[in-house]
């Protein structure tokens, strides 16, 4: 991948994004809904005031924060993780500043929100370190979330509501934008077609605000 043009400010941003979540797994046992709440408040924050925030610099005094829907505890699960063994990277993504990311697909989830049962790949990102990553798309992409699709987990940018061996925690209510939905300058690995959910998914991160 190629080097940002400041390292420095790109590792406190995953810091600070990380400890976003390290406060989100403690406080959800707790008030799950009250951890969202202040989840929310401070990624604004942070998007208004950090220079890696993908909002566009001219924007950003006047941008009035993420919209997202009600927290709706329906819609924190916990998964049933089942590992696969895969030989070769299931994922090859080109990125126009990156060259091109390959993922493996490691697992399955299988979950039950309300009525809805289904299963999502889960993918770990080749090269050093790797990292989780799950993404998805639901029926309300293009409609009232964003039309690429949304991420539950990337841990390489701290994104991580919390796994053990065999369950993850699905909170959809935290489900949020790749960084190319508020600028078409950021170049962002998309859901592939095997994680779409046949279901409207009415939590989480909407539309950006135009």
């Amino acid at each position: 991948m190629s080097t940002p043009a400041n390292p420095m400010m790109l590792a406190h941003w995953r810091r600070t994004v990380a400890a976003l979540y390290a406060d989100v797994r403690v406080g959800a046992e707790r008030d799950a809904a009250a951890a969202a709440a202040r989840f929310r408040t401070a990624r604004d924050a942070l998007f208004i005031r950090h220079p890696q925030s993908p909002i566009p610099p001219a924007q950003r005094a006047t941008w009035p924060g993420a919209a997202w829907f009600d927290y709706d505890p329906a819609w924190r699960v916990v998964g049933v993780v089942t590992l696969e063994q895969t030989e070769t990277p299931a994922l090859e993504i080109p990125l126009a500043c990156d060259g091109v990311v390959r993922g493996t697909r490691i697992a399955t989830i299988s979950f039950t929100a309300g009525a809805h049962a289904a299963t999502l790949p889960l993918y770990w990102f080749e090269g050093y370190g790797g990292g989780l990553w799950l993404p998805f798309v639901d029926a309300t992409c293009g409609r009232t979330t964003y039309g690429g699709g949304r991420y539950l987990y990337d841990t390489i940018k701290g994104a991580d509501l919390g796994a053990d061996d065999g369950r993850i925690v699905l909170d959809f209510n935290f489900a949020y934008n790749p960084s190319c939905a508020y600028d078409a300058c950021w170049s962002c690995p998309l859901a592939p077609a095997e994680n779409r959910l046949p279901f409207a998914v009415t939590a989480g991160e909407r539309t950006p605000p135009v």
